[in-house]
């Protein structure tokens, strides 16, 4: 049996690489090689940049999972990403070429979580803390929801104008976990791109962080990800 896929993490807007812990003990246990890098927000650009720089001192096959913008960061690496195996997106944007998180959102109504969203004089997009805790992790202790609040990454505003490129995913198997109970992105929308990637998916009741209240469901389809790359 050949050597079990690393795992590269990326967290998502509004969220850090600590969002990510849950996730990273079991997979640890599990014997995987986690990585969970922390991510500028500053530019699209920039985030592909250091996520390729964590691909680069990865060992082998890897698997990369993504939440929330976290899918957009890993889809912009398009067609030049030769260690990566396999694409695990946790209610994740998985756009298509021409596409943008802008247009996108504008096509439905604002959701609860990003209802009071606002921008700082440097451009950069916060959430406030009462859409944060009870919606954007509605389903998270409280006390752990605000403590998620103070470490949120604000999100450069020239990301929800970038347009994709050629999608990742066209190239490299998918997995996609669809949160039922999401208040950020419309459940809607995650099937939609579960559905035009061809990834394999499980649906779970649970608000936009899966990975922080649900944990178990999110390493069992990494798990799952990473035994079909295994045997390929």
């Amino acid at each position: 049996m050949p050597p079990k896929p690393n795992i590269v993490l990326v967290h998502g807007a509004w969220a850090d690489g600590s969002s990510w812990s849950s996730v990273i003990e079991r997979l640890q246990e599990g014997g995987y090689r986690v990585t969970a890098p922390q991510f500028p927000m500053t530019a699209l650009a920039d985030d592909v940049a250091r996520l390729r720089q964590v691909l680069d001192f990865q060992d082998g096959p890897t698997i990369v999972v993504g939440h929330s913008y976290g899918g957009q960061i890993m889809t912009s690496l398009g067609t030049n990403a030769p260690n990566v195996v396999g694409l695990v997106y946790i209610a994740a944007f998985g756009l298509d070429e021409g596409e943008s998180l802008g247009a996108l959102l504008a096509q439905g109504p604002v959701t609860p979580a990003l209802e009071h969203l606002f921008t700082d004089k440097q451009g950069f997009g916060w959430l406030s803390e009462d859409d944060f805790v009870n919606h954007f992790a509605a389903d998270v202790d409280p006390v752990k929801a605000r403590v998620m609040y103070a470490v949120q990454q604000a999100l450069a505003g020239s990301a929800f104008t970038d347009v994709m490129g050629t999608p990742a995913w066209k190239s490299v198997p998918s997995w996609y976990l669809v949160a039922k109970d999401d208040q950020a992105l419309p459940p809607e929308a995650e099937m939609q791109f579960a559905q035009r990637m061809g990834a394999t998916t499980v649906e779970v009741v649970s608000s936009h962080v899966a990975m922080v209240s649900h944990p178990d469901a999110v390493v069992e389809l990494v798990e799952q990800a990473a035994e079909a790359c295994q045997a390929d």
